[in-house]
């Protein structure tokens, strides 16, 4: 009997999520614009992670450098380790990275947020009022989130660089200009664009599903929490699923 029941909470939610998206895309277009809140979500979702994703970048930069180099001295290619390491961090592991934590800080705290909001009955107090909530909340937190993470994970891929060149310099004496050099002589074109078209769809799953899931708490503390955790889970699990099928599209494509 879980089985079935289990199947179809997850339609229920499914379906749940699609008229949610649905709607976001009805009221992104209608006037009246949020536009101070939307500036205000950007600075607080994009700005204030800013920190924490830049010191993940940095360490993973480090870290992969220091982690691939025994193996690449052992095949006799340490001189490629510039052009390894950056490939890794652009085309993958930085947005991807870059977007999980993003879903756990971002994710999160919209999830407790609306979900607090829910609880205390300010969104019900938003539509008495006359205030579109939807709008006010929704549509301006799912905006930044979309347009904020691409930025972020184009700078994580450059602090995620200078930590590999740091990393390099541990055991060796690489200059700055023939990392440089090294990293740019690899990378095309058609490893960059991907991976940040990419990021805007990690974005806007991180914001509809935290937002889906602040806004439709269910009543009391236990149910805020709840929220938080499902959006960073059910976000989390996204950013994969979407990386899967970007992947295979670009492999369709033939974009390599």
């Amino acid at each position: 009997m879980g089985t079935p029941k289990a199947g179809q909470q997850f339609l229920d939610e499914t379906g749940g999520i699609s008229r949610f998206v649905g709607r976001f895309f009805y009221e992104v277009v209608r006037p009246r614009y949020e536009i101070k809140e939307f500036l205000r979500q950007c600075y607080l979702v994009g700005y204030r992670s800013l920190p924490l994703i830049g010191l993940t970048g940095f360490i993973m930069g480090l870290v992969l450098t220091m982690q691939l180099r025994p193996s690449m001295i052992t095949y006799g290619v340490e001189a490629q380790l510039p052009a390894m390491v950056s490939v890794s961090i652009v085309r993958e592991i930085g947005p991807v990275i870059t977007a999980l934590i993003f879903a756990g800080k971002i994710g999160s705290s919209i999830g407790a947020e609306l979900g607090s909001m829910r609880v205390t009955e300010q969104i019900d107090a938003m539509e008495v009022s006359g205030t579109n909530p939807f709008k006010y909340l929704v549509v301006t937190r799912v905006l930044a989130s979309t347009l904020m993470l691409p930025l972020l994970a184009v700078l994580s891929d450059v602090i995620s660089l200078y930590g590999a060149y740091l990393g390099v310099n541990i055991r060796g004496n690489t200059s700055m200009s023939l990392f440089i050099s090294q990293v740019f002589h690899i990378i095309e074109f058609n490893d960059v664009l991907p991976a940040i078209i990419k990021t805007y769809f990690f974005g806007f799953a991180v914001g509809i599903v935290g937002c889906y899931k602040g806004y439709f708490s269910s009543k009391g503390t236990e149910g805020v929490g709840r929220s938080a955790n499902s959006a960073v889970v059910i976000s989390s699990l996204l950013v994969f699923i979407l990386d899967l099928l970007a992947v295979q599209l670009i492999d369709v494509l033939g974009i390599n």
